[in-house]
């Protein structure tokens, strides 16, 4: 026993300095990058911050913009995001160059390393000139005095010697830091497309397809996966049945990350805060330019399992609830319903992706929560759908669903109350 433990004490040790040695080298890295020559443009800071979407993280619910405090669901527990107001228990003091490094490499000023809640594969892509015009537009903001919430997380993170060597170990499995380097043989447009995705905008923080660690294969990993306590599941971007723009016309992708809603496809759950919060700022020159990089993307089916022998007596409970619940707004085919100009009010369920997903996690989260799209400049007044969690128990929400997965020509596979449960306790751990 005393052998084993003079091991594990050295073996600890070596993970110690390894862990220093890497943080050596990454803050030697950070302070070899040069600040920006360009002009501070704190336009150009408001703009970087709508795009990357820093409140929707960044402000508590009830909280002050910008303070911090909002919880991160993760595999592991809870993180609680940090004060980038200009309050000293915030970014009060910070330097361009510390906010750089934390930035690009995710160090904080204080040396430790920061947790990937915060999306350091994407976020190392922003270039200096964007960091430096952000920094400088976030200390002209208001100062809000909110100290750093302790993160609740599990057992070896919950201590902080624990947290900085798990994520030590985790950043030399998953994080090589660096600007976006355009690819030389695509056009600017499509290089700045890249760029905002990748980048800025952070798409794969949802959309990758994350291992048991939390680790992905980059910023251009969009295989989609479950996101870690919502319950909700980030569809693949590469899979047109899934959430694949790559069929869409352009003017139809960019009329939705603007608004939301085009052409009967209308953003919800965590996707319509995301449409709120970030693409709806884009200019006219960066919408086009993500379209035609999510447009671009490969296509690569999303594996699905094989439907289970339809049941039955759940059909039958489906299909009576369907007709009770929904049918007076989605109609009796699944068709959907205009409003009295013309413009389809309630979405189309025939047809629907949502629906007929590989996983049923966003139909039963979206009857369970209810469903509402964003509301934008462009379409300021969307139609919603109350929660039927409260009225519905798990085998009646199994039941409709698996109506709505094998009804107007779906054929998507049943769900059982199994599931739903599971579910459900996949996102009440968190």
């Amino acid at each position: 026993m005393k052998r084993l433990l003079i091991v594990l004490v050295a073996v600890a040790g070596l993970l110690v300095g390894a862990a220093f040695a890497l943080l050596a080298w990454q803050r030697g890295l950070g302070d070899a990058t040069p600040p920006s020559t360009a002009p501070i443009s704190l336009e150009r800071g408001a703009y970087v911050a709508a795009v990357g979407n820093c409140a929707g993280c960044h402000t508590a619910r009830g909280g002050a913009r910008l303070a911090g405090g909002r919880p991160i669901p993760t595999p592991f527990g809870t993180a609680f995001s940090t004060n980038l107001t200009p309050d000293v228990t915030g970014l009060a003091g910070w330097s361009a160059d510390d906010f750089w490094r934390a930035l690009h490499l995710g160090v904080g000023r204080d040396g430790r390393l920061l947790l990937p809640a915060h999306p350091i594969t994407n976020l190392t892509r922003v270039t200096r000139e964007d960091a430096d015009a952000l920094h400088a537009w976030l200390q002209t903001q208001p100062p809000a005095a909110a100290p750093r919430r302790a993160h609740e997380l599990r057992w070896p993170l919950s201590s902080e010697l624990g947290a900085q060597l798990a994520v030590a170990a985790w950043r030399t499995l998953y994080f090589s830091p660096g600007v976006y380097r355009p690819e030389p043989a695509r056009d600017a447009a499509w290089n700045r497309g890249a760029y905002l995705t990748q980048g800025l905008a952070h798409c794969s923080a949802c959309h990758a397809g994350r291992d048991a660690l939390g680790g992905d294969r980059g910023a251009a990993d969009f295989r989609g996966g479950l996101l870690a306590g919502l319950g909700w599941v980030a569809p693949s971007l590469l899979d047109p049945a899934e959430a694949g723009v790559q069929q869409w016309p352009d003017a139809t992708l960019r009329h939705w990350l603007r608004d939301g809603h085009a052409d009967g496809y209308t953003a919800q759950g965590p996707m319509a805060e995301v449409v709120l919060g970030s693409t709806a700022a884009l200019d006219d020159a960066d919408l086009a330019a993500m379209s035609l990089y999510l447009r671009s993307l490969p296509e690569q089916a999303v594996a699905r399992p094989e439907p289970a022998r339809p049941d039955a007596r759940r059909r039958e409970l489906g299909a009576g609830l369907y007709r009770e619940h929904c049918a007076a707004c989605h109609g009796a085919q699944g068709e959907g319903r205009r409003d009295d100009g013309g413009a389809l009010a309630y979405p189309a369920l025939a047809g629907s992706r949502l629906v007929t997903q590989a996983s049923p996690a966003n139909l039963i989260r979206l009857i369970e929560r209810g469903g509402f799209a964003p509301a934008t400049p462009g379409h300021p007044r969307p139609y919603g759908m109350p929660p039927f969690a409260g009225l519905l128990n798990a085998d009646e929400l199994a039941a409709l669903a698996s109506h709505l997965r094998q009804s107007f020509g779906h054929h998507a596979g049943e769900v059982d109350a199994v599931e739903v449960l599971r579910l459900r306790a996949a996102a009440a751990r968190h």
